[in-house]
């Protein structure tokens, strides 16, 4: 069985709807389907929040009712019987007054998430009526009964396939199985959300408990590119990722995907695709345990990031100098990208400067302390193993012309990392590409 996950704007309209029902069911498979809120919903459901936080009932119902109208037009438009609208419409209602019960009550966190979880309940009950009413044998299954996480807020993933197992032997033989992205409860039972990755996140944890040959990631996006298309012209996706490398281009930027969302389905030996729903015959990217040897990838960028360097003499070859530094970011909950030394300082950069200032106090306890800010990471992607002559020597040819203030490699067999300012951003995206793929 192959798992299929569709983002916001895959949903987004009734239109978009039909057309995720035609590839659900186009293989004759079963299926099993996991669908994000409509896009622009959880804006709308964090705004109704806002409102309720803020004690402005008024603003929060003018919202529901705009938010109301919205999808009455939508039944209108994705159900061609009467009585399919009626049911539709009855359940949406529910939801509405649902919504509107909470400017009574006490407004709260758990408050909140209840209400953002609403978006990816309506959008699954949308989407499975109106496969009832194409004749298609579906059934959906509600996410808060099987998805949970444990008390450090990771997914528990033994509960979640033994739970999970349970509910489908209960309903053996459908089509399509449909459930929510995102949405989960927690620990103590409470209405949650997994965080990092959403939906996707969810896909990859179906897929692992199912023991799915394949879990798909369908969005607007026709796989991850070889380099920023917003910035670079001509970029073309890259077919196949190693986990790895896949982790490592959306943690330095590649927005399509989280880096945490597909390590389940790594661990499992599962490979991910992703495709585009605008485009389903486009090949797109697969992700596996595969390595293409002596290959680069891609290239990705990280904004916004902070480099610090600390320059100390009476601490050369101190034991424990490194230990007392990194501890000043634990201490601070600030995490660290690159790491550089020499035999007198050590250069860092991180993408949170919220404690930035007292970070900095505390280092100059051991040395002269160094910040730059407006910078940037620039990180080139593919099989660089150190046995592979030359890969390191190819990207820094690329970047001649370009300041580069730390360069990190060694620490990952997929990934060298340059550290520059923001404003050569654009410049030495367009020359690596240039240089490694044209």
């Amino acid at each position: 069985m192959k798992v299929m996950k569709f983002g916001g704007t895959s949903v987004g309209t009734p239109d978009r709807m039909k057309e995720v029902s035609k590839l659900v069911t186009a293989s004759g498979e079963p299926v099993f389907v996991v669908l994000s809120a409509m896009s622009g919903t959880t804006n709308s459901l964090v705004e109704i929040s806002n409102y309720l936080y803020k004690k402005n009932p008024d603003g929060a119902n003018e919202v529901i009712n705009k938010l109301e109208e919205k999808y009455m037009k939508h039944v209108e438009v994705l159900y061609s019987t009467q009585e399919w609208k009626d049911t539709t419409r009855k359940f949406l209602h529910e939801v509405f007054d649902y919504l509107r019960s909470f400017s009574k009550e006490l407004f709260t966190s758990f408050e909140e998430k209840n209400i953002v979880a609403q978006g990816e309940i309506m959008s699954t009950n949308m989407v499975v009526n109106y496969m009832k009413e194409q004749g298609i044998n579906a059934t959906l299954l509600s996410a808060l009964d099987f998805m949970r996480t444990d008390k450090n807020s990771e997914p528990d993933p033994r509960y979640i396939k033994e739970k999970l197992g349970e509910i489908m032997e209960q309903q053996p033989g459908k089509q399509v199985y449909l459930t929510q992205g995102f949405i989960c409860r927690n620990a103590y039972g409470e209405i949650d959300n997994l965080q990092r990755g959403g939906s996707d996140y969810t896909a990859s944890l179906i897929g692992a408990a199912i023991g799915a040959e394949e879990i798909q990631i369908w969005t607007d996006i026709d796989g991850m590119h070889n380099n920023d298309p917003r910035i670079v012209d001509h970029t073309s996706p890259v077919h196949q990722l190693h986990f790895e490398e896949a982790a490592e281009l959306a943690y330095f930027g590649a927005k399509i995907l989280h880096p945490t969302c597909i390590q389940p389905a790594k661990y499992a030996g599962i490979p991910v695709k992703l495709l585009n729903t605008m485009a389903p015959e486009a090949e797109g990217t697969t992700i596996s345990n595969t390595t293409e040897p002596g290959k680069i990838k891609a290239v990705a960028a990280k904004d916004n990031i902070t480099a610090i360097k600390i320059k100390s003499s009476r601490m050369l070859l101190a034991t424990g100098f490194l230990r007392k530094v990194f501890e000043i970011f634990e201490s601070n909950q600030t995490a660290i990208d690159m790491v550089c030394t020499s035999e007198v300082g050590v250069s860092m950069s991180i993408d949170n400067d919220s404690h930035l200032n007292d970070i900095v106090d505390e280092l100059k306890k051991y040395g002269t302390v160094t910040v730059d800010r407006d910078m940037c990471i620039i990180c080139v992607v593919g099989d660089l193993d150190w046995s592979n002559i030359g890969f390191e020597t190819i990207a820094t040819k690329a970047l001649k012309n370009i300041p580069v203030r730390m360069i990190s490699y060694g620490g990952s067999n997929y990934n060298i990392s340059f550290l520059i300012k923001a404003e050569d951003k654009k410049r030495a995206l367009q020359s690596l590409s240039e240089t490694l793929f044209n």
